[in-house]
């Protein structure tokens, strides 16, 4: 069984930049793509960015590019994924879900169907 948990979410003025870091641990044999969703009040949770394991073959939204990179990395037994938010938004507030994923579909990787493993969340909240 695979655990995530999410950090790095908080306050930040439009315009600034934020690091959330997704820490998985347990059996991760199974686990091919590591994901990030977002979910804004009273809209549904949509794909932001996903990457594959081992090859690092990264994917993105369409409304991230170039904003935002995803980065992942494994030390002491414990697989850590980042998302680097640069050049951030009021409408990028949003609680942010870390997930892992057994498959990698290439550029279709980017559905809840993709996941079957979700952390609890971290918030993101760009205002001024």
């Amino acid at each position: 069984e695979v655990q995530l948990v999410e950090s790095g979410g908080g306050l930040v003025r439009p315009g600034l930049s934020l690091r959330l870091s997704c820490t998985a641990s347990g059996f991760m044999s199974n686990v091919y793509v590591m994901g990030w969703f977002r979910e804004a009040p009273g809209k549904e949770r949509e794909f932001v960015a996903a990457i594959n394991l081992p090859a690092g073959i990264q994917l993105y939204a369409d409304f991230v590019k170039g904003r935002f990179s995803i980065s992942t990395h494994s030390r002491a037994g414990k697989q850590t994924t980042d998302l680097q938010m640069n050049s951030l938004k009021p409408e990028d507030t949003a609680m942010y879900y870390c997930a892992a994923g057994p498959y990698w579909r290439g550029y279709y990787t980017n559905t809840l169907d993709d996941y079957d493993t979700w952390g609890q969340g971290t918030q993101v909240t760009v205002s001024s």
